[in-house]
């Protein structure tokens, strides 16, 4: 198996490490990606006991004492009541193919095939799979962007308002999504965006699957619940102490000036048509404990034990001179590379042979997630090897990045799934203009779609991207599917 190898010759086996790297092979690497448990350190400790049990122990159906997500009776039902109540919302339930499921049962769940639905160009691919899934007509809207590090921004409520009269402008929309925080741990005024949407009277779904940590320690940014959200996925394995494909979907408790609640019905056929019908007993257990354990005191302290370290960390390398985005979840840590004259795909690939292993490389910038629990050492290894990067790659910072021609808002001229599954072709970048994208297109930067299935490509971004071919070499193909 290349998966499992043997640790030793006495029969015990471990997990394959991805890629060689310098140094001393006894020295563990520095584990800065997902998920946050950072390998185990920081397990919810009853989640934790139960993988200490026979391995397969935990490994049942849905029996009548246990139940399911969409069971009315059971131990799940009655942890996913208590999770609710926990969190302040309505309603609560478990899901175990990781936000992506959650986030496109939500989409299913606020609209009906035909209709429209408000979607930020720094959506996640499942919200576009959702649309595919669902026979929703996706609407597009642009965010503000910086160029110094090639990364979107967070909308004002005052850019949102224009993107709604824009939208609206051509039909009715169902929902709108917003993603809060991001990757990189960004986060707006997200109670202003909540307010100005449901003065529309339209439902808000946010994506907060890097954000379940939210509003638990001061500094953080507020809970999408508490910003008056009528629906939430988080993903545990993100910002809580949950194992990976473990996520939950919330229903908001409602509050002034919010529109006509989520129907539960609706989303719950949803949730039957996407999940599921053999859930695993271990990530339903991974919801529980994960939410339980960062909502009570023991998660709390291990929380403010985290963000103490991080923001130790930070003052050390803002110290040392390395320039750092900022940012709003201070677990989330994001080296503007571009400012050192590096490509932080580069940087990423000169970290890893070292044993420093990020979570997210861009070109202009590479993410760190510290996790629940940093790993030991991290104040004195991180600085060093940054350091190093700096001597070693280091130059004059690149160019600004320019941001592609987006329309503040863009719905696609052909239905997204009548594209997507049209036979394809590869046209050159020279023949570009005119033509019906069949794919969607995330080139770098900025690394979310400039153009999703069923969009025409126009002259400007045919043009931009032709330009980012000659800045980008390697990273851009020469050919996009267009639809034949």
């Amino acid at each position: 198996m290349e998966l499992l190898r043997a640790e030793d010759g006495a029969g015990r086996w471990r997990l394959a490490w991805p890629g060689p790297w310098r140094g001393p092979r006894r020295r563990p690497p520095l584990d800065l990606h997902l998920p946050a448990h950072g390998r185990g350190r920081a397990l919810a400790p009853p989640l934790a006991a139960l993988l200490r049990r026979s391995p397969g122990s935990w490994d049942l159906p849905e029996l009548p004492e246990l139940g399911g997500p969409l069971e009315p009776d059971g131990a799940v039902a009655d942890a996913q009541a208590s999770a609710a109540a926990l969190l302040g919302a309505e309603r609560c339930w478990f899901g175990v193919n990781g936000a992506s499921g959650l986030l496109q049962a939500a989409l299913l769940g606020l609209a009906d095939p035909g209709q429209r639905v408000l979607l930020p160009r720094n959506l996640h691919r499942s919200l576009l799979h959702g649309c595919l899934l669902g026979q929703l007509r996706p609407v597009l809207f642009d965010l503000p962007f910086d160029p110094a590090s090639g990364l979107w921004l967070p909308p004002s409520p005052g850019h949102l308002e224009r993107v709604l009269a824009a939208a609206l402008a051509g039909g009715p929309l169902a929902a709108v999504v917003l993603v809060s925080p991001s990757y990189q741990g960004l986060a707006g005024d997200l109670a202003g965006l909540v307010a100005t949407i449901h003065r529309r009277d339209l439902p808000v779904l946010v994506d907060e699957a890097h954000g379940a940590h939210g509003g638990l320690a001061p500094g953080l940014p507020p809970s999408a619940l508490a910003c008056g959200a009528d629906l939430v996925v988080q993903s545990l394995q993100k910002a809580a102490g949950g194992l990976a494909q473990s996520a939950v979907l919330l229903l908001g408790s409602g509050g002034p000036g919010r529109p006509a609640a989520p129907d539960p019905r609706r989303l719950e056929r949803a949730l039957l048509w996407l999940q599921t019908s053999s859930p695993s007993a271990l990530l339903l257990a991974s919801a529980e404990a994960s939410l339980t354990h960062l909502h009570g005191p023991g998660g709390r302290r291990q929380l403010k034990a985290a963000l103490a370290r991080a923001h130790r960390l930070r003052g050390r390398l803002e110290a040392a001179g390395l320039p750092l985005l900022p940012t709003q979840d201070p677990l989330r840590l994001a080296l503007r590379t571009a400012v050192l004259g590096i490509n932080g795909l580069e940087a990423d690939a000169w970290l890893l042979e070292r044993g420093v292993i990020a979570e997210l490389p861009e070109p202009g910038c590479l993410t760190f997630c510290l996790g629940l629990n940093p790993p030991p050492d991290l104040e004195r290894r991180l600085p060093r090897a940054l350091l190093a990067l700096r001597r070693e790659l280091g130059g004059a910072p690149l160019p600004p990045f320019t941001p592609p021609p987006l329309p503040l808002v863009a719905e696609p001229e052909l239905a997204l799934g009548q594209a997507w599954r049209a036979p394809a072709q590869a046209a050159p970048l020279a023949d570009l203009e005119g033509r019906i994208a069949a794919r969607p297109l995330c080139p770098y930067p900025p690394g979310i779609p400039l153009l999703i299935p069923g969009e025409r490509i126009d002259a400007a971004r045919a043009a931009w991207l032709r330009e980012q071919v000659g800045l980008w070499p390697r990273q851009i193909a020469d050919t996009v599917p267009v639809v034949a």
